[in-house]
């Protein structure tokens, strides 16, 4: 501001530098003082008026500038203000966003872990399943798998008395499983087959040619087990006159049954039933029960025994109670008549009590009488 006034000065020096030395040149050069005069005094007055525009000018420029600083005073303030909310809005987000970033990564820290544990148990259900494949791999650990599950089945299903494993037969055969069930029908024969390089090469065979053999290996096999179970298992007056074959795989199973139906017809006519783990424990369940008739009709006589002895001993119970009551009779009646002896030994109590007292009287008065 202190700019602007200096400049205004100056212009207005220079203007009335300009007016006098132009008003000088007037009155040098015109012949009319008095003219010259007039427009000195004009001059004069439009000097003043000037000086008072001069004047007026500084007073607004000096209005305008207090406003301006206001203006510019609130500006600042309002801008201070706003980059004050804006800073702690900024503030509040990053805060969010820095609480929700921590809380995300915790988070997936933890998925991370559990994708961790879960690889881990894979690549272990990866290394069992690889063991599995060597043990089915092997023909005799195929069979011990097979026995094995037979075995855990079995026990599950039945007593520990109704079976037993690896008992060897009249004929010299062992048999992996002997059910032992009343006859009829008799102990039944349970052997474990595994036909899985068969069923295998049926799976894999990609040709008709290749199916058709896969196909008449896969029967060749099974029958081959169907008709050795028939012979060795199936002994007249021994065992039953039925032996089942077990199948440790319901893949296998349901393939044999799906497929090939004339197979399973023709173990039917040897007597021999193909079964898998889970129509083994239905079976099984059904032998349970065919045992638990057969022991409840074992013991059938011993418990009409015990019903007969159990009758006796309550018609001795009864003629001992009927006793009992003859003796509670009697009882009764002594105490009654014990009642009625001790209520006359009162009453004659009470006549001597009375007796003694009316004499003591009759004293007395004879003692007055002679005084």
């Amino acid at each position: 501001m202190s700019i602007e006034n200096e400049f205004l000065g100056l212009l207005l020096i220079f203007i009335l530098l300009g007016s006098v030395t132009l008003l000088i040149y007037q009155i040098f050069n015109k012949k009319n003082i008095k003219k010259e005069v007039e427009r000195f005094e004009y001059v004069l007055q439009s000097l003043t008026k000037v000086s008072d525009g001069q004047q007026q000018l500084v007073g607004s420029l000096k209005n305008f500038s207090e406003v301006q600083s206001s203006t510019q005073a609130d500006m600042v303030k309002h801008v201070e203000s706003r980059l004050s909310e804006v800073q702690k809005l900024v503030s509040d987000n990053l805060l969010g966003s820095a609480t929700k970033t921590a809380h995300t990564l915790g988070e997936l820290q933890q998925r991370l872990t559990t994708i961790d544990a879960a690889q881990n148990n894979i690549e272990k259900l990866s290394s069992s399943v690889l063991s599995l494949q060597d043990i089915l791999s092997n023909k005799q650990a195929r069979g011990a798998f097979g026995e094995i599950q037979l075995n855990d089945i079995v026990s599950k299903a039945l007593p520990p008395d109704a079976y037993s494993f690896q008992q060897t037969l009249s004929n010299g055969k062992r048999i992996d499983c002997l059910i032992h069930l009343p006859k009829p029908p008799g102990p039944m024969a349970i052997d474990s087959k595994f036909p899985l390089e068969a069923y295998e090469a049926l799976r894999a065979a990609d040709s008709s040619v290749d199916k058709l053999s896969a196909q008449r290996s896969f029967k060749t096999v099974v029958r081959a087990h169907l008709k050795a179970i028939a012979d060795k298992y199936i002994i007249e007056g021994e065992t039953a006159d039925g032996a089942l074959m077990f199948i440790p795989s319901e893949a296998v199973y349901a393939e044999l049954h799906s497929n090939f139906p004339e197979v399973v017809r023709e173990g039917f006519s040897l007597r021999v039933w193909v079964v898998s783990p889970t129509t083994c424990m239905a079976t099984l369940n059904t032998m349970r029960s065919v045992l638990k008739d057969a022991r409840m009709r074992e013991q059938a006589g011993k418990i009409r025994v015990e019903l007969s002895a159990l009758q006796k001993d309550v018609e001795r119970l009864e003629n001992r109670a009927g006793n009992l009551a003859k003796h509670f009779d009697l009882a009764v009646r002594d105490v009654e008549d014990i009642k009625i002896s001790a209520k006359k030994a009162s009453r004659r109590a009470t006549k001597l009590d009375e007796f003694e007292f009316e004499e003591v009287k009759e004293e007395q008065k004879i003692q007055f009488g002679k005084s």
